[in-house]
């Protein structure tokens, strides 16, 4: 009896040696992972032994805080965790609610096109085209710098009888604000209108 409980805790003894107290995650070591854990390891260690044929249990065994693996550790690294890219910054949240009205301008070959958009309604509060029938029978070119300042005008006006006295506009990636675009910009400022 004696040569079998010996056995058994040769057998945990060196199952227990496999995971160290080294190899466990800490906070301190998190680039080592450890390359098997074994479910010895998440006992606390007891000490059996065996004398004339009689169990000697210790009443109170003493638990090592290294032995259990960690509920925080998980597949996720913090570094995964905390990019989020689903989650919106505060920006991102709370700027269509700060810069409500958007101007969009978009110039194709043969005409240019204006429009201010509420942010929250996607209620298209005011547009100007060079494309409109008054305007492609009246003006001589529907792309050149006059064109584009009597759209920036007709925004203007369509927008103060909308009562929109204020909006923004966002260039796209690498754009500038020059050209025909400037040209516009310029003109519905000139008429009153104040850009966020």
């Amino acid at each position: 009896m004696a040569c079998i409980i010996s056995s058994s805790c040769c057998a945990a003894a060196s199952a227990r040696s496999l995971v160290s107290a080294d190899s466990l995650p800490t906070h301190s070591n998190r680039a080592c992972k450890s390359a098997s854990l074994s479910w010895v390891s998440s006992f606390p260690s007891v000490n059996i032994s065996a004398n004339n044929n009689s169990l000697s249990i210790p009443s109170n065994p003493t638990l090592n805080k290294n032995s259990f693996i960690r509920a925080a550790w998980t597949r996720r690294s913090r570094g995964e965790a905390a990019k989020k890219p689903n989650k919106k910054s505060w920006k991102q949240k709370t700027d269509m609610y700060m810069r409500p009205f958007l101007l969009n301008v978009f110039f194709s070959k043969r005409f240019i096109h204006a429009k201010v958009m509420h942010r929250g309604t996607s209620k298209v509060i005011s547009v100007a085209t060079t494309n409109a029938k008054d305007l492609r029978n009246s003006l001589p070119s529907l792309t050149d710098h006059n064109a584009c300042r009597v759209v920036g005008q007709l925004i203007a006006e369509r927008s103060k009888e909308a009562d929109v006295y204020a909006m923004s506009y966002e260039p796209k990636k690498n754009e500038r604000i020059e050209g025909k675009l400037g040209i516009v910009l310029d003109t519905i400022k000139e008429n009153g209108i104040i850009f966020v």
